[in-house]
């Protein structure tokens, strides 16, 4: 047993090796120079900038490799993702160095140093459990009859399932929710001998309880935060995150009225509509930039409530707008001074998180586009219109990435489920409503 691991995990060492040095995985590459540690990309697969063929492609290379791949069959790159994060964890020839990751960045990577053989000296308390747990399973076979010979071997397949299921519970813990394993409901007495699990009777079945909760923010303060990227002619021109309920988008003359003692009253945070840079190409469109940036003084506000992000124009200029949850056909116009314009709903958002945490898929998207003095609506190209503003909300990103995790979490549950040969485990998800929690699903094997 314990040779057949070490042959095992020399392999993925090797093709780790020889991927990394391949250059040709986007992201995956050497962190230092002696080569002794690797970035490996670790982009959630609910970004909405996620890119399967390039930020999925060392897991599903592997999944290829090991034979797991079936013709015709989904894509899935949470289970590869999932598959080799679990191998590079349970292998000692890999370590994650978690002070060199960087998960909150635009391209997030993990970094795993390559662990000399020297080092791995802390497997053998493993190896020698196995022999142990060996000898005594020789020694309980002499003392049996032929007629016992088939409980010894249910035995046997009972002490691998046990085994099998201890290793799912350490592999969600290496995910990024909060998982809480309870005790295993046991239908025969066990043994703990030097770290070594040993069943003294034949079970009918194992059952593992395990609890995966979402932490959703405790008040509705959290949830409000903007994320704004402001584009001219398709180039990106300003990026801001505001932290609050309220931000105005204007554009601020260069020489300003001096604003009234009533305004000073209520200020809330703007974001100014830069002037064009020098980098945008000189044209007709740069011209007529140039006219429409006077028209958009007062701007747009936006307001996070309770049931969703509204706008309210002020300025002259039109402005139309496109979002996930609109509910009619044809161009959005916000009509001037009128009252405010639901962009974004809460609870639309709330149900097609749930059926993505549940069901997989897309996720949601978690954000709307606003276009200054042009028509625009969702089946045009925004990067050729004058002035687009993309507001996505960071509170609604981090829930898509949390419900990502429980999937993956219910995916290995139920690859392990489906693996069983003669049917010993199965699988019953049920939800448990929480007063601190989104959702609670616990599985029952």
């Amino acid at each position: 047993m314990a040779a057949g691991r070490m042959r095992s995990t020399r392999r993925l060492r090797s093709w780790i090796v020889e991927q990394v040095s391949s250059g040709k995985y986007p992201g995956l590459v050497w962190d230092d120079e002696a080569k002794t540690m690797f970035r490996i990309p670790w982009k959630h697969a609910g970004k909405q900038d996620f890119r399967k063929d390039e930020d999925a492609a060392i897991f599903k290379a592997w999944a290829e490799f090991k034979g797991k791949l079936t013709e015709g069959g989904q894509d899935n790159p949470a289970s590869w993702k999932t598959r080799l994060r679990c191998a590079l964890n349970k292998s000692p020839e890999f370590k994650e160095v978690m002070e060199r990751a960087q998960l909150d960045i635009s391209e997030p990577y993990k970094v795993y140093r390559l662990v000399p053989f020297s080092e791995q000296g802390l497997i053998a308390p493993e190896k020698k459990c196995r022999e142990k747990s060996t000898r005594r399973s020789k020694r309980r076979s002499s003392e049996l009859d032929s007629d016992d010979a088939s409980n010894v071997k249910q035995i046997k397949t009972e002490e691998e399932l046990a085994v099998s299921q201890l290793c799912v519970e350490d592999a969600l813990l290496q995910s990024d929710i909060i998982i809480q394993a309870e005790e295993p409901v046991q239908y025969a007495s066990t043994v703990q001998r030097d770290g070594c699990l040993s069943v003294s009777a034949v079970v009918d079945e194992i059952r593992l309880d395990v609890r995966i909760e979402e932490t959703v923010p405790d008040s509705q303060g959290d949830q409000d935060s903007f994320n704004v990227e402001i584009h001219y002619l398709g180039q990106e021109v300003l990026r801001r995150q505001i932290q609050g309920t309220d931000v105005r988008i204007t554009y601020l003359p260069s020489s300003p009225v001096p604003p009234t003692p009533a305004a000073l009253k209520v200020r809330f945070p703007r974001i100014p509509l830069p002037e064009p840079p020098s980098t945008l190409p000189a044209g007709q469109e740069l011209q007529a930039l140039f006219t429409l940036l006077p028209f958009m003084e007062k701007g747009v506000l936006l307001t996070s409530g309770r049931q969703g992000v509204y706008g309210k124009r002020f300025c002259q200029g039109r402005v139309f707008w496109t979002g996930p949850h609109t509910t009619t056909p044809g161009l959005h116009k916000m009509e001037r001074n009128n009252e405010p314009v639901l962009l974004f709903s809460k609870d639309v958002f709330k149900q097609q998180l749930d059926q993505f945490r549940s069901n997989g898929g897309e996720p949601p998207q978690c954000g709307v586009t606003l276009c200054f003095g042009e028509e625009l609506n969702n089946t045009e190209d925004p990067s050729r219109k004058l002035i687009i503003v993309k507001i996505t909300f960071p509170w609604a990103e981090q829930q898509i990435q949390n419900a990502q995790s429980i999937f993956e979490s219910i995916t290995i549950l139920q690859s392990l489920a489906s693996q069983s040969p003669l049917g010993e485990i199965t699988l019953n998800l049920v939800t448990v409503p929480s007063p601190t929690s989104d959702t609670i699903t616990c599985g029952t094997f």
